[in-house]
């Protein structure tokens, strides 16, 4: 994961309405194994992050300065530093606007990782711990907590300057319960957003399901293609990446490798061909199967206690909202 810029500036600031203080450094940090653990540590912790939102920039704006002093560094204006520092003086303003914002350690930081450019935001705060001297002494000690991290937010930059139809270069944390507390952070990066994760990802299950069913696959052919589906996509969430819907084809039937790619395209479901992974969404997503003396049965776990429910006493299962092509064999056969 290859650096090429990073800095860290402190914003002082306490919930009490008094004005805050920015402590700016005036460099980049050096190379050091520090920085590259630093920024590591962040990904990971980001993206464990099940609470992410996918977006755009607004058009740039006084109100959303942010993208128009990104372009003008990455097109050579302006060096990172000066870059940065216009950056955090932003959001300094920001915070004295909204009285639940508390200060902290800014980290910006441009890196690469394979052949895509990044730009990872972060508003880091400190815990206090313990540590052993040389001379084997405990003493108090502060270290940066990653895993209370709240405020963040990580730009594909090759995919802004890139794809200039994209609604989804942009991930940000979004404040558990809509908390206003995040909401001068997201207007700080001047993001909207722009695609629903969760609901795209029920819209791939969806289209998953709707596949299988058209395949009329044996229950274990189902099982492991259900497996490689989720086992792909849940990785692609702890990367931070998003689902290939091509990639994802192959994976699923080495034989076929873009058979469910095109059923996705045939019936038009609206995915794009890549989207944001879901993680709990994924991890609603299991199928119960089973087949014994005619009869087969397979459905998705999140359907269990809402449309199908399971009586171990009586040893029944009571399915509701019936697909329409079997309510319509149903009524012929009534008939």
């Amino acid at each position: 994961m290859p650096i090429r810029h990073a800095i860290v500036h402190l914003i002082d600031k306490k919930p009490d309405g008094n004005p805050a203080v920015l402590h700016a450094r005036d460099s980049e940090l050096g190379e050091s194994q520090a920085i590259d653990n630093l920024l590591a540590d962040l990904n990971d912790s980001y993206n464990a992050k099940p609470n992410k939102v996918w977006g755009l920039f607004h058009e740039e704006s006084g109100a959303f300065p942010f993208s128009g002093w990104l372009a003008d560094y990455l097109d050579g204006g302006r060096d990172f530093v000066a870059f940065s520092r216009q950056a955090v003086e932003h959001l300094k303003q920001l915070m004295e606007q909204s009285n639940l914002s508390t200060g902290g350690h800014v980290l910006l930081a441009h890196y690469q990782q394979g052949m895509t450019d990044y730009l990872a935001i972060a508003l880091l705060h400190h815990s206090e711990g313990v540590a052993v001297t040389d001379s084997l002494e405990v003493t108090p000690a502060k270290h940066l907590d990653l895993g209370q991290l709240h405020l963040a937010a990580r730009i594909n930059l090759s995919e802004w300057r890139n794809n200039q139809t994209s609604k989804q270069y942009i991930s940000f944390i979004k404040g558990k319960g809509g908390k206003k507390v995040s909401e001068y952070f997201r207007d700080f990066i001047g993001c909207q957003e722009g695609v629903d994760a969760p609901s795209e990802t029920r819209t791939l299950l969806k289209a998953f399901s709707d596949y299988v069913e058209s395949e009329d696959l044996a229950e274990e052919q189902a099982r492991e293609k259900t497996e490689a589906l989720v086992d792909y996509a849940s990785s692609q969430a702890r990367r931070g990446e998003p689902i290939a819907l091509e990639e994802l084809s192959e994976l699923i039937d080495e034989e076929q490798p873009r058979a469910f790619y095109e059923h996705i395209r045939n019936k038009d479901y609206g995915l794009a061909p890549e989207i944001p992974a879901d993680k709990r969404t994924l991890n609603q997503f299991r199928r119960f199967t089973g087949r014994a003396e005619g009869l087969s049965i397979s459905f998705e776990a999140h359907l269990l206690g809402s449309q199908i429910e399971y009586d171990e006493s009586s040893d029944t299962l009571i399915i509701r909202q019936l697909p329409s092509k079997l309510k319509d064999q149903l009524k012929r056969r009534k008939d």
